[in-house]
């Protein structure tokens, strides 16, 4: 296996979320909402737990409400540690 080729296998490792916008307040810098549900060991209820991850979006192509993917990138700046891959679906108005 080449060089090209693990480093392409490397980024490939990176971990990839899906999320809803809740904020566009930033320039090139979007909000947003992970939700995941995960059942609790003992009680076996679903709970509901939510992180906000703050996204490097380049083009400004995110809204808010949309439904977006995310990957995990390096450090952009003290905050940002994700980047916008694609927006999965726009809210309709």
């Amino acid at each position: 296996m080449s060089a090209a080729e693990t480093n392409q296998a490397a980024r490939n490792r990176r971990k990839v979320e899906t999320g809803v916008v809740t904020s566009t307040k930033m320039d090139k810098t979007v909000v947003v909402d992970v939700v995941t549900k995960t059942r609790h060991p003992k009680y076996e209820k679903f709970v509901t737990h939510k992180t906000r991850y703050h996204v490097h979006d380049e083009k400004s192509e995110a809204a808010e409400g949309d439904l977006v993917e995310i990957m995990s990138t390096r450090p952009i700046s003290k905050t940002k540690r994700w980047r916008l891959v694609k927006v999965v679906k726009h809210e309709e108005i």
